[in-house]
C-alpha cells in the first residue's frame, strides 16, 4: 500500500515522503492517527506542487539548522548526577540531555534526541537531529556530583 505521509513517523519515513507499508498497519494505524493519507496520482500531483514550492524555503531552514549545529558543537556538556562510584544511581537519558542544553540556551526537544540510557560515569555521544539533513554528534560528560 503507498501512502503519503502527513508528519514524521519515526523509523518509516519524513514529512512529504511517499512510503510502501503492509495494508493494514496504513489501513488500521496510520490513516486514522492522520499521519499519512493514500498516495492517489492526483494526491501525488499536489505533493509534487508542494514540494517545488517549498524547496527554496527548504534552503533557509537548512541554514538555519547548521547554524544551530555549530553552536551546539561549541558546548561544553557536563551532566552532574549522584553516583557511587563509576555506577550512578538511577540514569541519564535523552530528557536529562535536553535539560542540560535547556541551561546552556539551547531549546531542543527530546524527542529528536538520541543517547540511550546512561548507567556510568564517563564521555559519550548523542545524536541530535535538527533537520532530515542535519544531524549532530555531541559529545557530552556525565559526571559524578561532589557532596
Amino acid at each position: 500500500m503507498e501512502l503519503i505521509l502527513k508528519q514524521d513517523v519515526q523509523k518509516l519515513g519524513f514529512k512529504d515522503d511517499i512510503v510502501n507499508v503492509k495494508p493494514g498497519y496504513g489501513r488500521n494505524f496510520l490513516i486514522p492517527q492522520g499521519f499519512a493519507v493514500l498516495a492517489t496520482p492526483s494526491a501525488k500531483k499536489v505533493l509534487a506542487e508542494n514540494l517545488k514550492q517549498r524547496a527554496h524555503k527548504e534552503a533557509k531552514v537548512i541554514a538555519d539548522a547548521n547554524v544551530i549545529a555549530d553552536a551546539l558543537r561549541a558546548l561544553d556538556i557536563k551532566i552532574t548526577v549522584k553516583a557511587g562510584g563509576e555506577k550512578l544511581f538511577g540514569s541519564v537519558t535523552n530528557i536529562n540531555l535536553a535539560e542540560e542544553l535547556s541551561k546552556l540556551g539551547q531549546n531542543i526537544d527530546k524527542k529528536f534526541i538520541t543517547s540511550g540510557v546512561i548507567k556510568r560515569i564517563g564521555k559519550y555521544e548523542a545524536s541530535i537531529r535538527l533537520h532530515r539533513d542535519v544531524i549532530v554528534e555531541l559529545p557530552y560528560e556525565v559526571i559524578a556530583e561532589q557532596a
